[in-house]
């Protein structure tokens, strides 16, 4: 959601996907041609094929082939509140205030990474609800709460799944505002699959839940309900939390609502290290459920892993990502940790 904007600059290396180190050329050949955002992402979807534990997950990387290649895009940011604007939204604003105004190139890399990272990042998750018994994507209705980019979301779709992402964050309604970044999305063959995205602050703000729908096979969150952003700790300026809109309860309530009878919730979150005694406290590194088991049970839910630790797992991925590679290099043992909670709606 929005508040990634300012966790992003501590914890873009658990998501990024970095380009492996370029080989050495003979003397007098000119080096390759540096691979493309698009490219990058098929490699590292290779790289993570040997830890796939399940078909869901490795459908979800060989559709990186279908993936379409990205033209820049133009958005508009105030230079004093740094706020983006679409070119209408720019458009419309008094000449005085556009001189304020500096243009800013979306591009490929920013249209499948955005600010918070690789869409590959979903792979373990995915491998998580697998091993739970969800199966195929095919099919099947997502919602993805927080969905942060929307590659992800066109690779499921593009597995026949009809795919609903819902997001705060409004950068992200200017960047997918093309009508090709929803509806039909192609998938092998004659398999066809649908992607939505829903932007506002669900399950508050009037007429989301409709738009967003209901009956979903799987509900996710990545990286988005973290206890630390719901319930700090400590005092934390406010603009660094994710504000629900409704209490704890009516939200759980509302994610069981939306989930069909034998579907799926799964709250799966990459945290750093907390800080240090005496350092400024790091929301984004308590990774725990914001709820508790008793809430998820008190709304219908069976309750089938509770904050249950994958930090062995993450850190594996993070190995076949490259995490730990490039100028910003991450220890992944000491500062990356993975909590999940996965819930079930009985049948």
């Amino acid at each position: 959601m929005s508040l990634r904007r300012t966790a992003a600059a501590s914890i873009a290396l658990l998501c990024a996907a970095l380009p492996a180190f370029p080989r050495q050329q003979p003397a007098g050949q000119p080096a390759p041609p540096a691979p493309t955002p698009l490219e990058i992402i098929r490699r590292d979807a290779e790289a993570l094929r040997p830890l796939a534990a399940s078909e869901l997950c490795r459908d979800f990387l060989e559709a990186t082939a279908l993936l379409p290649s990205i033209t820049p895009r133009k958005a508009w940011r105030d230079k004093t509140s740094r706020e983006f604007l679409s070119e209408a939204a720019a458009s419309a604003l008094a000449p005085e205030a556009r001189g304020n105004l500096e243009e800013v190139e979306l591009d490929e890399r920013f249209y499948y990474n955005t600010r918070y990272g690789s869409p590959l990042a979903y792979a373990r998750p995915l491998d998580v609800v697998a091993a739970a018994g969800f199966g195929s994507a095919a099919g099947r209705k997502i919602l993805d709460f927080g969905y942060g980019s929307a590659g992800h979301l066109r690779l499921l779709a593009s597995l026949g799944a009809e795919v609903v992402g819902v997001e705060v964050d409004p950068l992200l309604k200017i960047l997918y505002a093309d009508p090709s970044d929803q509806g039909i999305v192609g998938g092998e063959g004659t398999i066809r699959g649908r992607l939505t995205l829903v932007h506002g602050q669900w399950p508050a703000a009037p007429g989301l839940r409709q738009a967003a729908g209901s009956g979903f096979d799987l509900v996710i969150s990545k990286n988005v309900l973290k206890n630390g952003y719901i319930h700090p700790a400590e005092p934390v300026d406010p603009r660094r939390l994710v504000h629900l809109g409704v209490d704890d309860e009516a939200f759980v309530r509302a994610l069981f609502e939306v989930t069909r009878p034998g579907g799926f919730v799964l709250v799966y979150n990459l945290s750093p290290a907390p800080a240090p005694a005496g350092k400024p406290y790091i929301p984004w590194a308590d990774g725990r459920s914001p709820f508790p088991a008793e809430l998820w049970r008190k709304a219908g839910f069976e309750v089938i892993a509770f904050d249950k630790d994958d930090s062995e797992a993450a850190r594996a991925m993070g190995r076949a990502l490259g995490w730990d590679q490039g100028e910003r290099p991450m220890d992944l043992q000491a500062d990356l940790f993975a909590l999940y909670t996965l819930a079930r709606r009985p049948a």
